[in-house]
């Protein structure tokens, strides 16, 4: 079966990664039209529509359709953690938070496709951190952490994430990627910088706070 080089999956993935992007934004932006009582119903949404992409993740595809609604509905319910943030720590947090995000971002995908190592053998240890952080997120909902516990959870999650960002780009690299792939790999290219940018923003909010 036909698989591409490392110089072919490039613009195809991150064309679709971009676009997907672009497709939250425009969620952020309805986000501000959207009743409260939404959200969660759409977060359980989103929440459901990414065990079936995990479950598709053997098949090794999902549709562009499926990857573009999923996008639409996460940058909807990202909108009240940006507005949030916007409102107790101001625009130019959530700039700096995006700015690092796509530096960060750039730079480890970068890095992962220039070097020789193949950073592949990171994924167990970078889903169990995975996993502790989802623990830890369940935790704070019925014992908050405090703002000091927050910060180092939220240092972990840059560091995890960034893992991920390398783990994917790495894997791209050395095992190449289908046509049908692009979808999944776009989410998870997707998911990798969402995550990063909340963990970022998270940080400079407890820190402007200090100030």
């Amino acid at each position: 079966m036909y698989t591409q080089t490392s110089t072919e999956f490039l613009p195809s993935v991150l064309r679709t990664f971009a676009l997907s992007l672009a497709i939250a934004f425009l969620g952020t932006m309805a986000g501000v039209f959207v009743p409260s009582s939404l959200f969660m119903p759409l977060a359980i949404l989103e929440f459901v529509m990414l065990m079936v992409a995990f479950f598709f993740r053997r098949k090794k595809a999902i549709s562009y359709s499926f990857l573009y609604i999923f996008t639409f509905i996460s940058g909807i319910t990202l909108y009240p953690i940006v507005a949030y943030y916007l409102a107790t720590a101001g625009a130019n947090v959530v700039v700096m938070a995006f700015a690092s995000t796509t530096v960060v971002f750039t730079g480890v995908a970068i890095y992962a496709t220039k070097s020789k190592q193949n950073f592949s053998f990171l994924g167990g240890f970078l889903l169990a951190a995975l996993l502790a952080l989802v623990a830890i997120s369940i935790f704070n909902i019925f014992l908050p952490l405090g703002s000091t516990g927050m910060l180092a959870y939220s240092f972990i999650g840059v560091l995890v994430f960034s893992g991920y960002v390398l783990f994917d780009f790495s894997r791209m690299k050395h095992y190449g990627v289908r046509p049908e792939e692009v979808p999944l790999m776009a989410l998870n290219l997707y998911l990798d910088f969402i995550n990063l940018f909340v963990s970022i923003l998270r940080i400079l909010g407890i820190l402007s706070s200090k100030d």
